[in-house]
């Protein structure tokens, strides 16, 4: 089913999951600040609109960076009854290089619960790098994803549309989840940036027999 997505950032994440997105059929626009500024050039100009504009869009996809989540949330008004899919990691730079700035009794997925009154939150597609996000399908076995979320009603359409991208989606519980899944995210910026592994690296859930 075709979905009506607003991407709020257009930096590599949104761009990659828009780009995808796109590729499966889905209405995607990217929301940015100035729809006009070249740096956006690699973007079709037609799916480019003002970050302030939800417009008719079903599924708010933030992919900005975690300082900017709040005034790109409060920005679009009221979010009653959206989707919103957070794709940050509230990330800060301390004498050891990135480090996790919120956790473990909250998360940066309930901290955005509370910027987005009335929408329904979902954690995801913060677990791995944005070229991953873009390739995906190109995974054998399939790489995995989380979604973690409190609204099981529309869950489903959350799941589906990570599945859209080609990664095995999994239901990681509710939003809370958020706390085990951002450090998961900090583990593969930690194994890239310190530790050498390629950034083509990806978790999967493999089965013995």
């Amino acid at each position: 089913m075709t979905r009506k997505i607003l991407i709020i950032g257009a930096g590599q994440v949104g761009a990659s999951l828009g780009t995808a997105w796109l590729a499966c059929g889905h209405d995607v626009r990217y929301g940015v600040s100035n729809p006009d500024d070249p740096k956006h050039a690699g973007l079709p100009r037609e799916r480019l609109q003002s970050a302030r504009e939800r417009r008719d869009a079903e599924v708010v996809v933030l992919a900005t960076p975690y300082p900017a989540a709040r005034s790109a949330l409060e920005a679009l008004g009221d979010l009653s009854g959206a989707i919103v899919i957070d794709c940050t990691n509230p990330l800060g730079m301390g004498p050891e290089g990135l480090h996790l700035t919120v956790g473990f009794d909250t998360s940066g997925g309930e901290e955005i619960a509370r910027f987005a009154p009335g929408a329904s939150v979902f954690k995801t597609l913060n677990q791995t790098g944005a070229e991953n996000m873009a390739h995906a399908a190109a995974f054998q076995p399939r790489s995995m994803m989380f979604v973690a979320g409190d609204d099981e009603a529309r869950k489903p359409i959350v799941m589906e549309l990570v599945a859209d991208l080609g990664f095995e989606s999994i239901d990681a519980g509710p939003l809370r989840a958020a706390r085990l899944l951002e450090p998961l995210a900090m583990l593969w910026i930690d194994l890239v940036i310190k530790h050498g592994h390629p950034r083509e690296m990806a978790f999967a859930r493999l089965r013995r027999d």
